[in-house]
């Protein structure tokens, strides 16, 4: 985001902005971040029963007196309903659920059969409202009433209510909020709905105190039937489409979009080698085509996992640490329990992303909790070759099978993100060095080439089985036609047999 005079921060939930899972075992090599896309919002969002607690990250750039954000809500919000917290929260959260590169050895053909060695893979402290630059001017504007006003960590935050979207439009401009055209067809629609306007600006004066200009995210709680995301008012002056992360968190099972197709990410392929060292060009691609394939008005999923507290595998690989206690207590997880140093509860997380505009995102996000454990992540594998010589009788028939699965993972890679692969064809090529030719081979049934069989029928143990049964067959009928002849030859000798006396 650029620094715009006057502008209103790019955050999600109506911001006035500028802007197949199964067991796995293999090493994690790397993640692929919210960090990667440009103008990202990301949202922390529980939903327990009624309540839902959203927190929102700000990546807002520039001077932190041009920050504000105007976030529609379904209900005027008390100062303890709003927190400030740990940017960090965030990171934690990314790191842990981001789509994953992960990797397989494969076994040296040539190696005597053996084990595999390879494992598995705040308190807040209260202030008094200080004086603010907030409300500048007089409400003079019945069609405006401010419901409260307060001020919590470095922000300075009005709760508005209107009847008419003219009329919160001039007092947004009144007060030095540079509103972008099209913003009032687009409050219209939320003031009909009688929602209130959560409206907040950065406390300069504060930062100062604190020594810092960094924003941290801000967090509300409320209880509300509609469990949704108002990402209209987002768009209002936004130019390009801009990208969402939602971690969402229920106590029932995976979270989806009602409105919208919510779609999995193509997950589980082989990939060539040497996505590892662009992993992070290679999933943005494939993000973006795996969108685009879906209409650009789907809700992509990225990561889903069962993470109750009873739960003994939080991911499979992890790329970050699980959420722990005092993670899930910060995104608003009160249901949770410490239970022997860990915890207690259902808890299924759910990672979606999804890229809007507003040619294919009319409605805001409507969102449910489904009975679905399943667990999901996007993942996408590498096979490591054998670190070989590669001169036993398996290895070949190995050699040839990594050519095809090399040319399986180039078309995996076109498939996935649409690259040309021509340029990688080497690729696939890379070990056939040390394919033996066939004339380096014995020829089936030639044993005048195969030295293997000469020598003593008895003494050589490479013998075909076969071979040496025919062998030993003639070897017996020789002796059988060898006996006979010599017999037939000879008189026979007649043994006298003794009588009883001569016995005695």
């Amino acid at each position: 985001m650029k620094n715009n005079s006057r502008i209103i921060a790019t955050i999600v939930l109506g911001v006035l902005a500028s802007s197949q899972a199964f067991a796995f075992c293999g090493f994690y090599v790397a993640k692929a971040d919210a960090k990667l896309f440009n103008k990202t919002s990301e949202v922390i969002m529980v939903r327990n029963g009624e309540k839902s607690t959203i927190t929102m990250s700000s990546d807002f750039q520039g001077d932190v007196k041009d920050f504000a954000i105007v976030v529609p809500v379904p209900v005027v919000l008390q100062k303890e309903q709003v927190k400030v917290v740990d940017p960090g929260l965030f990171r934690k959260i990314d790191d842990y659920s981001g789509p994953r590169l992960v990797s397989y050895y494969d076994e040296d053909p040539c190696a005597p059969p053996m084990a595999n060695l390879y494992p598995m893979g705040m308190a807040e402290k209260e202030k008094s409202l200080a004086k603010t630059s907030m409300v500048n001017k007089s409400v003079n504007n019945e069609a405006v009433k401010i419901e409260a006003q307060y001020q919590v960590g470095e922000y300075d935050i009005l709760i508005l209510s209107a009847t008419e979207s003219g009329a919160l439009e001039k007092w947004l401009l009144d007060n030095g909020y540079k509103i972008p055209e099209g913003a009032k067809e687009v409050l219209d629609p939320y003031i009909k709905s009688n929602l209130k306007f959560f409206v907040v600006k950065a406390n300069t004066e504060e930062l100062k105190r604190m020594g810092t200009e960094k924003l941290r995210p801000i967090q509300i709680s409320y209880n509300s039937p509609k469990f949704m995301l108002p990402i209209r008012l987002g768009m209002a002056n936004a130019k390009d489409a801009q990208d969402m992360v939602v971690y969402a968190f229920s106590n029932k099972g995976r979270v989806e979009v009602t409105n919208y197709r919510t779609v999995e990410m193509p997950t589980g392929q082989d990939v060539p080698q040497f996505v590892e060292e662009k992993f992070g060009e290679f999933y943005k691609d494939l993000y973006y085509k795996s969108w685009a394939k879906e209409g650009k008005n789907s809700i992509m999923l990225e990561y889903g996992w069962d993470i109750s507290g009873q739960v003994t595998t939080s991911c499979d690989p992890c790329v970050g640490p699980p959420p722990m206690l005092a993670d899930l207590l910060t995104c608003g997880i009160d249901w949770v329990k410490q239970y022997h140093g860990g915890y207690q509860g259902n808890v299924y997380f759910t990672r979606l992303h999804t890229t809007y505009d507003r040619a294919h995102f009319p409605q805001d996000l409507q969102f449910i909790e489904t009975p679905n454990k399943q667990n999901y992540q996007a993942r996408y594998v590498l096979h490591i070759p054998a670190s070989s010589t590669f001169e036993c009788e398996k290895a070949n028939s190995y050699l040839v099978g990594l050519q095809k699965r090399r040319e399986g993972e180039l078309d995996n890679l076109a498939s996935l993100t649409g690259w040309d692969i021509a340029k990688y064809s080497s690729y696939a090529t890379e070990y056939n060095q040390y394919i033996k030719k066939e004339s380096d081979q014995p020829a089936p049934g030639d044993k005048k080439k195969d030295k293997k069989k000469q020598g003593s029928l008895l003494g050589n143990g490479n013998i075909d089985r076969s071979d040496m049964m025919l062998g030993i067959l003639s070897a017996l009928t020789l002796t059988l036609i060898v006996f006979a002849l010599t017999r037939k030859n000879k008189k026979p000798v007649l043994i006298p047999v003794k009588k009883n006396d001569d016995l005695k």
